[in-house]
């Protein structure tokens, strides 16, 4: 792999992991577009995505550093006080853990369906179009009238049952859980907030077990192509975060929908005229 195309694809890891756009599914066409299948072998074509997912991980990390203390303190406290434990970030870590359950047991259970049969352009062309106009919906009808201090336990769940959808690619895992989020009645900002929250150990322990998996398949010539990938997926991850926060205090999220079905509508005509292989 050369350089313009680990930096290629770190910024398309980088740009997308946090957008409800669905990370997995640009990924998988822009492999596609650099015949990145052709030219490197599957393993170390796994091994590399699973290393520069950790990059935007270690961005979120960063960026809600002081949160996450908050919140660990908070629930560890909670564990042996009963008056620490009705706090709302010993709460919240409750919520983060039993929110991150169901995609866990999705991922385990359809675990061969998910890196087989639903890894397939004709089904990610479908579910960025399809998940794309729920969002819409979703921005449309909600009240946003709720922050991240009133999230409930039933809350929690459905939430963790929309992030469980983005196992099939092409959902987004922000965009399921923000979908979710704005149909409970929460506000973009805090939808968008506890979607990040939410994603740290699920998408953690993940990307670290995949990494563990494959990293060596990772060659000699692969290892600077991925440090680079990784470390331009870590900044604009970093920045992507901040941007999105800030601009869904006034924005709405049409400009993500119609992107969604832009590109949709692309992977299918491509797929159809035999430009593109499923």
């Amino acid at each position: 792999m050369n350089i313009f195309a680990a930096i290629l694809l770190g910024l398309v890891q980088g740009l997308t992991e946090f957008l409800p756009i669905s990370s997995s599914a640009h990924i998988q066409i822009a492999s596609e577009l650099l015949n990145l299948d052709h030219s490197i072998t599957k393993p170390a074509l796994t091994a590399f995505i699973a290393t520069i997912q950790l990059g935007t991980e270690a961005a979120v990390l960063l960026f809600f550093w002081r949160d996450i203390v908050r919140i660990v303190k908070a629930w560890a406290a909670g564990l042996f006080n009963s008056e620490a434990r009705k706090s709302p970030d010993s709460r919240l870590g409750w919520l983060i853990i039993v929110g991150s359950l169901p995609v866990i047991v999705v991922g385990l259970v359809f675990k061969n369906a998910i890196e087989t049969t639903l890894r397939n352009l004709w089904v990610i062309g479908i579910t960025l179009i399809v998940f794309g106009l729920v969002l819409a919906w979703a921005d449309k009808v909600a009240t946003k009238r709720l922050e991240i201090e009133q999230l409930s336990a039933r809350h929690g769940i459905l939430y963790g049952l929309g992030q469980a959808l983005a196992v099939i690619p092409g959902v987004s895992r922000s965009g399921g859980t923000i979908s979710v989020g704005l149909l409970l009645g929460y506000t973009r900002q805090a939808a968008a907030r506890y979607s990040f929250l939410l994603a740290i150990p699920a998408v953690l322990a993940s990307g670290l077990y995949e990494f563990y998996k494959s990293y060596s398949d990772l060659d000699s010539s692969m290892l600077l192509a991925t440090g680079v990938s990784t470390l331009v997926s870590f900044i604009s991850g970093f920045v992507v975060i901040g941007v999105l926060l800030r601009y869904l205090g006034k924005g709405s999220f049409m400009p993500f929908v119609l992107w969604r079905v832009a590109v949709g509508a692309l992977v299918l005509v491509g797929l159809a005229a035999g430009w593109l292989t499923a």
